[in-house]
Order: structure tokens, then C-alpha cells, then sequence
């Protein structure tokens, strides 16, 4: 490294004491580019190309989102009013959440719509193809994006995949853990440790909720269940 340096500071010590090196390969480079005009030019419309592309797509995919937006607004309507074959497929004037993945894949409208389609798999007990369209899901809202985890946990668990399972429960416990949310999905977590055997890591998991959310609702259940395979444990 050192002999690097000392080169690269005797060439520009050459240079500056040598007007006529630094002429000299100005001359070459202007010959170069003389030589090569096409060359050069052939890049530099290609950098362009690239560029126009990538700014199209951005501004195509953001005006395929807003009409993505408008078109699932009524999607959403029927899933809150809990009409989730409508919001699915549609009602033949307005598009389902499943046309919305179709026709307007790579925007965020169709990003949310998988986890609306998840949640409505998962309710109707269909677990894989709730589990294939939850994990298309991403958000930056940390709440929803620990909902899409604790919800894909749900699904695993319900197959039986008691590792995938507490997997993603802990990943909805650690995703921006907060005090609202954290002692529900460590309550989920508890239950899979039970469900796989895992019975002192099942009692940590309802101490930590004990130790930590004593304000929380699942307070009380995780103390009783706690005692319970404290007990279990000790025959």
C-alpha cells in the first residue's frame, strides 16, 4: 500500500515539475476521444437510455398506483364491512383485491393487497395461500408490517409448522416492539413453544410478559399459564 503511495506521489510530482508530460497526455486523451468519437458517444446514449428508462418506470409505476388506489378503495370497504368475497373478487363494477395484484403488480396498491388477501385467506382457512400472499407483503409502518408477521405465524402454526410458526412471532415481537402490541404476539409465541414441546422456553416467554407488560391485558393469562407449565414441568 505504502509503495502505491510513494508511486502515485512521484507521478504527480513528475507532472507538476514536467509541463510538458501534462501536455503530452492531454494531447493523448484528446486523441483518444478523436479516435473514438463513436465509442464515446455510443456509451453516453446508452447512460441516457438507462436513465430515461429508470425515470419512466418511476413515473409510470406512480400513476399506476393512484389508479390502483382509486380503483381498491371499495375493495377495502367491503373487507371492513367484513364482505370479503366481494373484496376478493369484486362486485363486477369495482375490482377485487385479486385484480389489483393482477393488473397493477410492482406499486404499493398491489403491495397492500396481499396482506389484504392474507388476512382473508388466513380467516377463511385457507393457510397457503394465505402464507403465499402475506410474504409478497413489506410495509414501512412497523405496525402493520408486525401484524404480516404475527399473521403469517398464525398460518404456520395452524399447518403445524411449529418453527415457522415461532419464527414469525418473534419477528412481530421484535419489529419495533411496543407495549400495545408485543404481549399479544408473545402470547402467540408462548403458545407455539407449548405446541412444539418447548416448554421452558414457552415459561420464559410468559415471564418476559409478566416482568415487562404487568399493565397489559395478557397479563393475567400469562401468569396462569405460566404456573401451569411451571407445574407441568416440575413432575
Amino acid at each position: 500500500m505504502a509503495k502505491k503511495e510513494t508511486k502515485k506521489a512521484e507521478v504527480e510530482y513528475e507532472l507538476l515539475e514536467n509541463p510538458e508530460e501534462i501536455k503530452s497526455r492531454l494531447e493523448r486523451g484528446e486523441a483518444y476521444l478523436r479516435e473514438n468519437t463513436k465509442l464515446v458517444g455510443g456509451l453516453i446514449a446508452v447512460v441516457i437510455l438507462i436513465i430515461a428508462g429508470v425515470l419512466f418506470m418511476q413515473i409510470n409505476t406512480q400513476n399506476q398506483d393512484k389508479k390502483a388506489q382509486a380503483e381498491m378503495f371499495q375493495a377495502v370497504y367491503y373487507f371492513e364491512q367484513d364482505e370479503t368475497d366481494l373484496a376478493l373478487n369484486g362486485d363486477g363494477s369495482n375490482a377485487g383485491f385479486l385484480k389489483i395484484v393482477e393488473n397493477y403488480k410492482r406499486t404499493d396498491a398491489a403491495n397492500l393487497a396481499h396482506f389484504y388477501i392474507g388476512s382473508i385467506y388466513l380467516s377463511e382457512g385457507n393457510h397457503q395461500k394465505a402464507i403465499d400472499h402475506l410474504k409478497k407483503f413489506s410495509a414501512k409502518d412497523y405496525f402493520v408490517q408486525a401484524r404480516a408477521f404475527a399473521l403469517l405465524g398464525d398460518a404456520y402454526l395452524e399447518m403445524g409448522n411449529t418453527s415457522e410458526a415461532i419464527a414469525n412471532y418473534k419477528k412481530a415481537v421484535n419489529h419495533k416492539e411496543n407495549k400495545f402490541f408485543a404481549p399479544r404476539y408473545l402470547s402467540k409465541l408462548a403458545i407455539a413453544y407449548e405446541e412444539a414441546g418447548d416448554i421452558a422456553n414457552a415459561i420464559k416467554t410468559y415471564g418476559e410478559i409478566e416482568e415487562k407488560y404487568f399493565e397489559s391485558f395478557e397479563f393475567t393469562n400469562a401468569r396462569k399459564h405460566k404456573a401451569r407449565l411451571e407445574g407441568l414441568a416440575s413432575k
